[in-house]
C-alpha cells in the first residue's frame, strides 16, 4: 500500500533544525525554530509554571477525561486575558470556546468549522504569513488567497496595498490577521491601522480570524491585544486562535484556545456545539495538563503577578537583543541600514536580505535562519552577537 506514496521534502524549518544539529562548527548559531531562549540558549521552564506544577501535583486526584470543551478555568482565564474581563461579548455570553492542542490545533479545528459554514469561502492571509497557516487551513478544504502586507525592499508594511485588497474581499470571506508580533516579519499594525481594518470589515462584511500566539512579547500583555479587542467590540463575529506556547513557555504541552465571538447567545450555543463536534471527530478529548497549569496561574493572584513579571523580562530581553544587534552592525560598518529591526516586535524579524545571502550565512558561516531571512531574535546572545554581525557584514 504505502509504496505508492511519494517521498516529501523535509519541513523547511524543521529541516533547518536538523541541519543545525548535524553541523560540527562549535560556533554555529541557531536563529531558525521559533522558541524562546535565554542567554545560555536554553528554553527555560518559567517559575510560575514550576510552582503551578507543584500545586497541580499536590491536588490532582484523577486521570479521567476532562470535559469536552477543556479546562473551563483555562478557557475563562484566557478569554479574560485576551478580551478583558469586562468585555461586552463576555458579559453577554456571546463567546464560545474550547481548549485545543496548541495554537495549531485551534487553527485547524476553526478551519474545519468554517467549512461547515461554507466550504466555498476564501480565507485571506498576509503575504508573507507563518508558513504553517497554509496547510493548517488549506488542508481543511478552504481556498486560500493572499493580501499584500510586507515590503521587503523597504522593510515596512504595504498598508495602502493591503487596504486596497481587503476592500475588495467579499462578504462572508475570512481575513486572517496576526494579533501582534507578526510572524515572520515582526511588523505590526498601528492603532490607526487597526481602526482602518475595522472600518473595512464593517463596510465589506468580511470576518476577521485573529491568530494571537505572542501576547506580551510586543509592547505588553494589554497593549498587544488592542486590535483584537477593537474588532471584538465593534463587529458581530470574530474568530480567535490563541497559543500558550510562547508566553507561558508551554511548547511541548500544546495548549491553545479556539474561540468565536458571535452576535447573540443562541448563536453562541450553536457554535459551541459545532466546535466541540469538530474536535470530537479529530482528537476526541483535549489534554488536561497544560490547560490546568494555565488555569492555576491565571486564577492565583500571586502566580499571575509572577508570570506577568516573567513575560516582561522575556520581552525586555528580546528588545535589548534587537538593539544590540543593530548597534553591532553599525559598529562593524554594515553597508545596509538595519535600524528597522528595532521597530519590529516580538520574537521574529525579517532581515530583508536575499535568499542567496541567507544560503551564504548557513553554508559559509553556520548561521541558521529561514530562507525568507526570518530570524528568531531570542537566538541572539552576548556570546554570539559579534559572530552574527560579522557574518552579516560578510554576506552583504
Amino acid at each position: 500500500m504505502f509504496e505508492v506514496l511519494p517521498q516529501l521534502p523535509a519541513d523547511p524549518i524543521l529541516g533547518l533544525s536538523a541541519a543545525y544539529k548535524q553541523d560540527t562548527n562549535p560556533h554555529k548559531i541557531d536563529l531558525g525554530v521559533g522558541v524562546y531562549k535565554d542567554e545560555q540558549g536554553r528554553t527555560p521552564i518559567l517559575q510560575a509554571v514550576q510552582k503551578a506544577q507543584q500545586i497541580l501535583l499536590a491536588n490532582e486526584d484523577s486521570k479521567t477525561y476532562i470535559t469536552q470543551q477543556g479546562v473551563q478555568g483555562y478557557i475563562d482565564g484566557m478569554l479574560s486575558l485576551i478580551l478583558g474581563a469586562g468585555h461586552p461579548a463576555l458579559l453577554e455570553n456571546r463567546v464560545s470556546g474550547v481548549q485545543a492542542p496548541g495554537g495549531c490545533g485551534a487553527l485547524r479545528i476553526l478551519a474545519e468549522l468554517l467549512t461547515r459554514c461554507d466550504k466555498d469561502l476564501t480565507v485571506w492571509v498576509s503575504d508573507p504569513t507563518w508558513a504553517n497557516h497554509i496547510p493548517l487551513i488549506g488542508n481543511a478544504g478552504l481556498t486560500i488567497k493572499t493580501y499584500p502586507y510586507f515590503d521587503k525592499a523597504n522593510a515596512c508594511i504595504k498598508f495602502d496595498q493591503m487596504t486596497d485588497c481587503l476592500s475588495q474581499v467579499k462578504k462572508g470571506d475570512v481575513v486572517l490577521l496576526h494579533g501582534c508580533c507578526h510572524n515572520p516579519t515582526g511588523a505590526d499594525l498601528t492603532h490607526e491601522q487597526w481602526q482602518t481594518v475595522l472600518e473595512i470589515a464593517q463596510q465589506t462584511g468580511f470576518v476577521p480570524f485573529i491568530d494571537i500566539a505572542y501576547q506580551g512579547f510586543g509592547d505588553g500583555l494589554e497593549e498587544d491585544v488592542y486590535g483584537v479587542r477593537l474588532l471584538a467590540a465593534n463587529l458581530p463575529e470574530v474568530i480567535i486562535a490563541a497559543s500558550c506556547s510562547k508566553n507561558f513557555g508551554l511548547y511541548r504541552e500544546r495548549v491553545g484556545l479556539a474561540a468565536m465571538i458571535t452576535p447573540n447567545t443562541q448563536t453562541r450555543d450553536i457554535t459551541q456545539s459545532q466546535i466541540q463536534n469538530v474536535a470530537r471527530g479529530i482528537y476526541s478529548m483535549p489534554p488536561s495538563y497544560g490547560g490546568a497549569l494555565v488555569d492555576i496561574i491565571l486564577n492565583d493572584p500571586e502566580l499571575k503577578s509572577l508570570w506577568m513579571s516573567e513575560v516582561t523580562d522575556m520581552r525586555v530581553r528580546m528588545q535589548s537583543l534587537r538593539a544590540m544587534l543593530v548597534n553591532k552592525l553599525v559598529e562593524k560598518g554594515a553597508s545596509k541600514d538595519f535600524s528597522f529591526v528595532n521597530q519590529q516586535k516580538g520574537m521574529f524579524s525579517f532581515l530583508c536580505i536575499s535568499p542567496e545571502q541567507v544560503d551564504k550565512l548557513i553554508n559559509e558561516h553556520s548561521v541558521y535562519l529561514v530562507g525568507s531571512s526570518r530570524v528568531n531574535i531570542a537566538g541572539i546572545s552576548n556570546q554570539n552577537v559579534d559572530a552574527l554581525a560579522d557574518a552579516l557584514v560578510a554576506v552583504l
